[in-house]
């Protein structure tokens, strides 16, 4: 059984439709960082070069049991955008321009702009390659479309370096078979970039099994983390390639016989990996350190990973069915219902809107003009949350098609 915190408030129903996007940290675990900013404060030198890369180094070692990862492999970066940009402006690309990267036609937009930024500073050394999809779709055909899209690259005698691809879509918020197309991956020569955005404290990452070539999960969306954290975890047999942080900072050992730079750092006692990552300049990075806690209030306040999964996964999809009941519409799944087997849910909304979106909700336009809501379960929530944002979700509908909804109607 779920125990839910106490402290709750009416704001909190607003984290049904967002807490997908920044999420929302536990007053314990907040309070837990503002104690390391306030040591912070109290003795600067001696907390930044000396008690932080320990606490992170427990923070790391805490994040690698839940993801069932060796602690070598595990470092943190702001987010996920910042995750998927560190790897892909290390990639060395080859100089015949025939380089590519395929990516969904769901990508989250920065990662998607990351790409096109990728390929322009190498002189087009890589192209993107898209890969639609319309949902709903089965895993069977996500994965069908996926080995197509390498077959058409490769007759185009181009060479698909990276595929990206998320764990949880964002818009639409759905689960993709990413264990399966990471192993696509593996069996093809390809190197793939999981984008967990929605990844870790949403669902079950077992990073030794799935095995990515590169993974990134943002820790401050699902696991109660302050944002913004996010976990890189790059295997040791690609560590050669992540030669940089982003910035570049006193970690980075240059390829020279005189070593470079010398740092003002203490010496470094982790891998030149990991210590690229350990001090990217000077910014408030208490929220890494708090990570045990977060896990440890999980366990503790929450039942552990597991019930919060069950929780939150069942509580989306009949919250969805429950909104959907109410407008005279239906979600977004496939007959396997795989899609729905995450925290989110998308939700049709009864109506036809030809340019923009609704104000203040996570929309997305499909193919065939339909408009969704996207929705998330939480366990500060239930379902009676679910026929409340019916309820204003029908208003705003209503509204919208008297071509009233930019008033400020009540």
């Amino acid at each position: 059984m779920v125990l839910l915190p106490l402290c709750l408030t009416p704001l909190l129903r607003l984290w049904l439709i967002h807490s997908g996007s920044f999420g929302a940290p536990p007053r314990a675990i907040r309070d837990k960082q503002r104690a390391y900013q306030d040591e912070c404060e109290a003795r600067p030198d001696l907390f930044i070069r000396y008690t932080y890369p320990k606490l992170l180094d427990e923070s790391r070692a805490a994040m690698a049991k839940l993801l069932n990862a060796p602690i070598e492999t595990i470092v943190y970066v702001p987010n996920a955008t910042m995750g998927v940009n560190t790897v892909l402006r290390n990639i060395p690309w080859h100089d015949d321009g025939r380089d590519e990267i395929l990516y969904f036609n769901t990508i989250y937009g920065a990662c998607g702009k990351t790409i096109e930024c990728v390929a322009e500073i190498n002189r087009y050394a890589v192209q993107p390659r898209e890969i639609h999809v319309t949902y709903p779709l089965s895993d069977a055909d996500v994965v069908k479309i996926f080995k197509e899209t390498i077959r058409a690259s490769r007759a185009a005698r181009k060479f698909p370096r990276v595929a990206i691809f998320d764990t949880v879509s964002s818009l639409p918020g759905l689960r993709m078979p990413f264990d399966q197309l990471t192993k696509i991956c593996k069996e093809e020569g390809i190197l793939s970039l999981v984008d967990g955005a929605h990844g870790v404290g949403h669902i079950p990452l077992d990073l030794s099994a799935i095995d990515p070539d590169f993974l990134v999960s943002n820790a401050h969306k699902w696991l109660f983390v302050p944002r913004g954290c996010a976990v890189l975890y790059v295997p040791v047999r690609n560590q050669g390639l992540i030669r940089s942080s982003l910035p570049t900072s006193h970690g980075f050992q240059p390829k020279t016989s005189g070593g470079g730079t010398p740092s003002s750092l203490p010496p470094a006692v982790n891998s030149e990996f990991v210590n690229n990552f350990e001090f990217v300049g000077t910014i408030d990075n208490t929220n890494y350190l708090v990570v045990p806690e977060a896990i440890k209030w999980r366990e503790e306040v929450c039942g552990g990973e597991k019930a919060i999964m069950e929780y939150n996964s069942n509580l989306a999809r009949e919250g969805g069915k429950a909104v959907a009941k109410y407008l005279g519409t239906k979600i977004l799944d496939n007959d396997e219902h795989t899609l729905t087997d995450c925290n989110l849910v998308n939700v049709l909304l009864p109506l036809e809107v030809s340019e923009s979106a609704i104000p203040g909700t996570s929309t997305v336009k499909s193919a065939d003009g339909q408009w969704w809501a996207r929705l998330s379960g939480q366990v500060y929530l239930d379902i009676t949350d679910f026929e409340w944002v019916a309820e204003k979700l029908k208003g705003i509908c209503e509204r919208a098609g008297k071509q009233g909804f930019l008033k400020n109607e009540k």
